[in-house]
């Protein structure tokens, strides 16, 4: 019962297609809360395989959206109400495990067969096999899928302004004729180091709340909306802007040597790019409805990752092999409020959103509106 409700905050509709007689049919669908069309009487409406046979072809996607209750269905009705529904436009998952469910398991956007009383035709007729037979572990996979899901559009968004950042970076230097503020072997450094210290840790997040009340995302739904390729390009601008501002202030108006110049923007981007990972824990909310050590993944990360660049600051070894110069402990003092801001900046958008979705009569996070 628990699971049928879960499924149905999803927005995903639960059907019974059965051989069992109708009544058996209705009163254990009634018992589970199933959502559909309501007979006079108000109770659940339920269909025969031969009432079903009389539904003529044009109204057979109506009477499959809107009935949840179909009883004495014959092996070939059930492949009729599954094509009926795709041509509604609806994402079908099947479940069923005897030789008669194979065409329909196989022509549902998703066949699932059961592992334990099902029938190897079933199974080889399936894209996914439910070994303990229990539809609640399916109501567990869509919420662990649509986590997964959301923690891969965090790796994506937060990963893009790096690289947009350095490449604004280098386009920066060459319109105005200045020296590169980051060399190759440093842009190495970056993508590396914080892909794995830092973005990685975002595959760690745990579920967002309200992650089983999302309506279903569209299957030709992109993967970033308007809204979070503005992000990135504003964040990209703002990465760009920290380094290469410090890089011409370092080396024209304070005299650092070349080496050190770069250290510092290369230090800077790393920075920003910590600052603007703490605020990639979620897409919709701010950091604190969510916790602020909740991924404890993140915060190890960024230590390491903070310990590296001291190390590829002030180590000889590091010195010699990425072209990099000690610079004085104040800078990091700027690259932390660059990072601060980048932080505060994506938040306070988030804030902004939140309270007008409170204000608006949908309540519908972005993620939410991209997938409507």
């Amino acid at each position: 019962v628990d699971a049928v409700a879960e499924c149905d905050a999803a927005g995903i509709r639960v059907k019974m297609i059965t051989g069992d007689h109708i009544a058996t049919a209705r009163a254990v669908a009634e018992q589970l809360g199933l959502e559909g069309a309501r007979d006079d009487a108000g109770g659940l409406r339920a269909m025969t395989g031969r009432e079903l046979e009389q539904v003529p072809a044009e109204q057979l996607p109506t009477v499959a959206e809107d009935v949840a209750v179909f009883a004495r269905v014959a092996p070939e009705q059930k492949l009729l109400l599954v094509d009926a529904l795709q041509r509604r436009g609806h994402v079908v998952a099947m479940t069923g495990d005897g030789v008669n469910d194979a065409p329909a398991l196989k022509k549902a956007d998703l066949g699932i067969a059961m592992g334990k009383g099902g029938t190897d035709v079933a199974r080889a007729a399936s894209g996914m096999i439910l070994t303990d037979d229990n539809f609640e572990t399916i109501a567990a996979a869509v919420e662990e899928g649509r986590s997964v899901y959301d923690n891969l559009v965090k790796f994506i968004t937060w990963t893009l302004p790096t690289n947009g950042g350095e490449a604004l970076v280098l386009l920066a230097a060459l319109v105005v004729g200045a020296a590169l503020p980051v060399l190759p072997v440093q842009i190495l450094w970056i993508n590396m180091a914080t892909a794995l210290l830092l973005g990685v840790a975002l595959v760690f997040e745990p579920k967002e709340p309200g992650l089983m009340e999302r309506p279903p995302r569209p299957v030709d739904a992109k993967l970033l909306d308007w809204r979070l390729g503005g992000r990135t390009l504003v964040v990209s601008i703002m990465v760009a802007g920290a380094a290469f501002g410090l890089f011409r202030w370092s080396l024209e108006l304070l005299g650092a040597s070349l080496e050190q110049a770069r250290t510092i923007a290369v230090n800077t981007i790393v920075v920003v790019e910590a600052g603007y990972l703490f605020a990639c824990r979620s897409l919709s909310y701010p950091v604190w409805k969510i916790g602020f050590f909740s991924n404890l993944w993140v915060w190890l990360g960024a230590g390491v990752m903070l310990l590296a660049q001291v190390l590829f600051t002030y180590l000889p070894a590091m010195n010699r092999l990425f072209h990099t110069s000690p610079i004085a402990w104040i800078w990091w003092v700027y690259f932390s409020v660059a990072g601060v801001i980048v932080f505060a900046s994506v938040e306070t958008y988030k804030v902004i959103a939140l309270r007008r979705r409170r204000n608006s009569t949908d309540p519908r996070t972005p993620l939410e509106h991209r997938a409507a």
